[in-house]
C-alpha cells in the first residue's frame, strides 16, 4: 500500500497538480529536479503525459519516484499525429498502471491549436472524457480560447465524480461557476503573473475556496516577478545525454538553455502570488490547495488515496 509522505521540513507543503517532467527539455535532470522540490516542501507531482510518444517516460518516472502520480493523454497539439490504434495503447497503459489519472487532453484554439483542425480535437477530447468517466479518474484539461466549447461538451459529457481539473486556468471569472457547478477544479500556474492586473485580481476570487490548486506546468509557465528570482533549471549546454534526447524528439530546439525553463520548485512563487492576490496567508493557500488536490486525486488504486481517509 503507498504511503502518504511525510511532513516536509519546509514551513509548508506543496502539491504540482500539474506538470511535464517527461518533457524532452528536462527528462535527464528530472530526477534533481524532483530532489530539489521535495526538499522546498512539495510532496507529490501529478506528471502528465501529451501523446503516444512521452506515455512510457511517464510511466517509468512514475515507478522510480513514489511522489509522481501519472497521468496519461493525448494533448489536442498531438491529435494530427496519433497513430490509428491510439486509444488502444491509451487503454493499455491505464490497465498496466491503475493508479494513473488522465490527462493532458483538451481544447486549443490559440496560434499553435487554430492550425489543428477542431472537429478532431473534439473527437479525441470526447473519447477522452470517456475514458475518464468509465475508469472513474480525474482528467487534466487543456483549455486556450475555447472555453464556451469547454463548457458545452462537459455539460454534454458529464457529469464527472471524479473531477476535473481545468489546468493553468486563464479564462474569466465570469466562467468559472458554470465549470465549477459540473465539478471542475481550477489549478493556478505561473502564466497568472502574466494576465493583466485587473483580471489577474478578479478571477481567482471567484473561484470556490474548495477548487482551488496550484501547479507549475513545469518546464513551460515560468513565473516572472520582479522581486522573486526563480529557480532555473540546471541543464548543462555541454550534456551530451541531454543533447541527444533533444535531437532524438520531435523538438526543433536541438540545444538546451535553462533561462526559460520553469522549476517544479517555483510553485512556491505561484503560491506567494496566488495568496497575494486572495489576501490569504501563505500557509493557509499551500495546506488548502494540498487538501484539494488531495482530494482530487484520491481514488482506489492512486498513489494519493490512502492518505485522504487522514484528511
Amino acid at each position: 500500500m503507498a504511503q502518504a509522505p511525510a511532513r516536509p521540513a519546509s514551513a509548508v507543503r506543496l502539491f504540482d497538480a500539474h506538470c511535464h517532467l517527461q518533457d524532452p527539455r528536462v527528462v535527464a535532470v528530472a530526477p534533481a529536479l524532483i530532489r530539489a522540490a521535495t526538499a522546498s516542501g512539495v510532496a507529490r507531482f501529478a506528471v502528465n503525459g501529451t501523446s503516444e510518444k512521452d506515455w512510457h517516460l511517464v510511466k517509468q518516472m512514475a515507478d522510480d519516484h513514489p511522489a509522481v502520480v501519472p497521468c496519461f493523454g493525448l494533448h489536442p497539439w498531438w491529435v494530427p499525429e496519433r497513430s490509428p490504434d491510439w486509444m488502444d495503447s491509451l487503454r493499455r497503459f491505464f490497465t498496466e498502471t491503475p493508479e494513473a489519472a488522465v490527462g493532458e487532453i483538451g481544447l486549443d484554439k490559440g496560434s499553435h491549436g487554430k492550425t489543428i483542425d477542431f472537429g478532431e480535437q473534439v473527437e479525441v477530447f470526447q473519447r477522452q472524457l470517456e475514458l475518464a468517466k468509465e475508469l472513474e479518474r480525474p482528467v487534466s484539461v487543456h483549455c486556450v480560447r475555447a472555453f464556451g466549447d469547454l463548457l458545452e461538451i462537459l455539460k454534454q459529457s458529464g457529469p464527472f465524480p471524479a473531477g476535473v481539473l481545468v489546468h493553468s486556468y486563464m479564462g474569466s471569472a465570469e466562467m468559472v461557476s458554470g465549470l465549477a457547478n459540473i465539478g471542475c477544479y481550477f489549478s493556478l500556474s505561473g502564466f497568472l503573473t502574466g494576465m493583466k492586473s485587473t483580471k489577474a485580481k478578479q478571477m481567482p476570487k471567484s473561484i470556490p475556496l474548495d477548487r482551488i490548486l496550484l501547479e507549475t506546468d513545469a518546464p513551460d509557465a515560468l513565473p516572472k516577478l520582479d522581486d522573486v528570482s526563480a529557480p532555473l533549471v540546471p541543464v548543462p549546454s555541454s550534456d551530451a545525454d541531454t543533447e541527444k534526447h533533444h535531437k532524438d524528439s520531435e523538438s526543433q530546439v536541438t540545444t538546451v538553455s535553462n533561462e526559460s525553463l520553469n522549476h517544479p520548485e517555483n510553485i512556491h512563487t505561484v503560491l506567494k502570488f496566488v495568496a497575494s492576490l486572495l489576501e490569504m496567508p501563505e500557509a493557509e493557500l499551500a495546506e488548502l490547495s494540498y487538501k484539494n488536490a488531495t482530494k482530487l486525486f484520491s481514488y482506489p488504486g492512486s498513489k494519493v488515496y490512502p492518505e485522504a481517509e487522514a484528511i
